[in-house]
């Protein structure tokens, strides 16, 4: 058995990811849930180190070995590409592969709120998109790359790891660097890239306090800077900036960010009544009334303020799923399980 066999079963099954845990077999996980793979043996050991090891290059086997960690992409031609990940534990390798799709998705496809074609239209400033692990991110941050691709002609240039979507250059000229390939790490890479005159900067996650600030600064320098977040609201992604950073750096962190954000969608993917899972999302605006309160370290007040502005394309994650709930996407059952203001409902 080759480790193809199984990629393409997991495509074949429409899953998300396939986990190889060594004393059980292949597990699938599809629509979110976790479903062993149809007739599948139990995986040994040395079963997986022998799968995972034919997908990785001698120095990335070096790298495994010290690190105990390892990233990378791999692609069986004409099916699909996959995020890779080997780990260890209890002694032994392990492995998840996130199934990336062959085809980058448009924004219509994906339902992206209207307001967020606004943003990805202006000229520099920072615009996060932040959710829990298998929320989309991915998904949603590729398909606004190739809406500029599409329709500007512009500098773009990707710091990934590993990378996920293939990109051809269309009216933009899209340049796409992965780590411990194109790149020792993103801080140097954010540190060089004014001198590759980019006009859009791609942060494929903002992971530590260096990359970070380097983000805000380069979207203060008059670019055009995407990145995602493992946060699961606006106002948690504004504390979450700020709280990296030291507190004698924290009040010119929020003044900083107030003038260079200019957008945060969050999301995350729920359950859906007609097939499969569909996204909710929250989407915050930086206008003057955010801007303040960043600057103030009034955070929690940021809610209120998208709750209050929807005329302007803002909403909270509870409006969506009220939406969604209406429009018969979603289960009372499942909106019920995902509001935190449960009498937008009530007994319904």
């Amino acid at each position: 058995m080759h480790i193809d066999d199984l990629l393409r079963t997991a495509v074949k099954k429409k899953a998300s990811d396939i986990h190889l845990v060594a004393g059980r077999p292949p597990i699938l996980r599809i629509n979110g849930v976790l479903r062993p793979m149809d007739s599948a043996k139990i995986l040994s050991a040395n079963a997986i180190e022998g799968l995972v090891f034919d997908i990785i290059t001698e120095k990335q086997r070096k790298i495994f070995a010290e690190r105990r960690e390892l990233d990378v992409s791999y692609e069986i031609n004409n099916l699909s590409r996959f995020r890779v990940n080997l780990h260890y534990q209890r002694g032994t390798v392990g492995m998840v592969a996130r199934i990336i799709p062959s085809e980058i998705p448009t924004m219509k496809d994906l339902d992206i709120p209207d307001v967020m074609y606004d943003l990805i239209r202006k000229n520099s400033g920072l615009i996060l998109i932040t959710g829990p692990t298998g929320s989309g991110k991915s998904t949603s941050l590729a398909a606004m790359i190739e809406f500029i691709n599409n329709e500007r002609a512009l500098h773009i240039v990707t710091l990934e790891d590993p990378i996920e979507f293939i990109f051809l250059s269309k009216k933009s000229l899209i340049i796409q660097r992965q780590l411990n390939t194109d790149m020792l790490s993103f801080e140097s890479a954010l540190t060089h890239v004014l001198r590759q005159d980019p006009n859009v900067i791609v942060v494929g996650e903002m992971r530590n306090l260096e990359t970070i600030a380097a983000a805000i600064t380069l979207a203060e320098t008059g670019h055009l800077v995407l990145a995602t977040l493992h946060t699961h609201s606006a106002h948690q992604t504004i504390d979450r900036i700020i709280d990296i950073f030291p507190a004698h750096q924290q009040n010119q962190i929020r003044l900083q960010l107030s003038m260079s954000l200019i957008g945060i969608m969050s999301q995350q993917l729920i359950p859906s009544i007609r097939k499969g899972r569909v996204a909710v999302r929250e989407v915050l605006l930086n206008i003057p009334a955010v801007s303040n309160l960043i600057r103030e370290n009034k955070i929690a007040q940021v809610r209120t303020v998208i709750q209050t502005n929807a005329q302007l394309g803002m909403f909270t994650m509870d409006q969506d799923l009220l939406r969604l709930y209406k429009d018969g996407s979603i289960s009372l059952d499942v909106a019920k399980t995902h509001l935190i203001d449960q009498d937008l409902i009530g007994g319904k």
